[in-house]
């Protein structure tokens, strides 16, 4: 180790320069915000959506369409998720609490069982709702509908 290879600790040595530290330092005076307006004051923060005071985007679009505050969304069930599971569990009766623990509904869902695929398994159904062929299908194996 010689003169010739010495060099600051890790860390120690700062690249970025200071702001707002007096003329001497090159960036005194208005510490890189220009002169006036809004963007050169303290707490500014611009708004969501702001376009300089052009009309945002936002408000230029034409509003439309009706968004029904009763609605109710359900979950859809079909009958060849119902037969994969009362297979594979050997289920006689399926409930929203059995779809539940099997991890295919949640416990806020409200779960509508509907008429795609094939069920070839006799089995008890209990949900929110049911379509009309969904309903048809499973009466016809001999399974029994419950709607909660």
């Amino acid at each position: 180790m010689d003169l010739s290879n010495l060099k600051p600790a890790e860390g120690s040595v700062k690249t970025r320069k200071r702001i707002g530290r007096g003329q001497g330092s090159g960036r005194g005076g208005t510490s890189t915000r220009g002169h006036k307006g809004a963007k050169s004051r303290s707490g500014y923060s611009r708004k969501i959506g702001f376009e300089g005071g052009q009309m945002p985007l936002y408000r230029r679009l034409p509003k439309f369409g009706f968004k029904n505050i009763n609605r109710i969304e359900f979950l859809a069930i079909n009958l060849d998720t119902l037969n994969t599971l009362a297979e594979e569990k050997q289920l006689s009766e399926i409930t929203i609490d059995t779809l539940i623990n099997n991890g295919l509904a949640s416990l806020k869902d409200k779960v509508k069982v509907l008429g795609r695929g094939e069920l070839k398994v006799k089995v008890n159904v209990s949900a929110n709702a049911f379509s009309l062929s969904a309903k048809k299908a499973i009466e016809e194996k001999g399974g029994v509908v419950t709607i909660i």
